[in-house]
């Protein structure tokens, strides 16, 4: 129990009981759940239900990611434990584990990561949109397993203020040694935002879910 598992999850799309696939759509520091469905409305895949988590005050964890972890807790593992809830949720509800793509974006994108890392395992896919994995040092003790070559995508911009290019890079090498399919892009000078051709690429990672 922690102070997000207080708050209802939002849902949009196809209804979970005719879902062909799901997708858990997590926010960004200050953002609401219904703020991913715009990126949901852009990705044009009728047969995905989407759920999207809410974090207590808008916020997952109250200080940058490149804090010791202890300094972001309760949230941060109450975070990781929504995920966790939703994706039961999911497979309890017919949709399987490798029908779900698990994305996030900033904060979100941290926590998603985070989440795919600590409890490796085959999945439709991971998306780190502007985020990667939490923590000063990465604690590579703490990631162990197999993704059994889960398409990952981190997509990042080379200036981004809030996450620093190493981080993503360090996430790269985290995710290819648990067996993870990761395909990585940076963007020169992007803005702290998500840009079309992220877009392009999770949308074709949903068509291939549904083949």
């Amino acid at each position: 129990e922690g102070p997000h598992q207080t708050v209802k999850a939002a849902e949009y799309g196809a209804p979970i009981s005719r879902a062909k696939a799901a997708m858990i759509m997590v926010h960004g520091r200050g953002a609401t759940a219904e703020s991913m469905f715009s990126l949901a409305d852009e990705f044009a895949q009728p047969d995905f239900h989407y759920v999207a988590p809410q974090a207590q005050n808008h916020t997952w964890y109250p200080y940058s990611f490149l804090q010791p972890k202890e300094n972001n807790q309760p949230g941060l593992n109450s975070g990781l434990q929504q995920i966790s809830n939703l994706l039961s949720n999911l497979n309890e509800g017919g949709i399987p584990s490798e029908k779900v793509i698990l994305l996030g974006f900033s904060q979100g994108g941290c926590l998603a990561t985070e989440f795919a890392a600590r409890h490796p395992q085959k999945l439709g896919g991971v998306v780190g949109l502007s985020g990667g994995l939490i923590g000063p040092v990465i604690e590579t003790s703490l990631y162990s397993g197999s993704m059994e070559q889960t398409p990952v995508f981190l997509g990042c911009s080379n200036v981004d203020p809030h996450i620093p290019k190493e981080r993503v890079d360090e996430t790269e090498a985290v995710f290819e040694k648990l067996n993870a399919n990761v395909t990585k892009s940076i963007y020169p000078g992007m803005p702290h935002t998500v840009n079309e051709d992220e877009i392009k690429t999770v949308r074709g990672m949903m068509a291939n879910i549904l083949q």
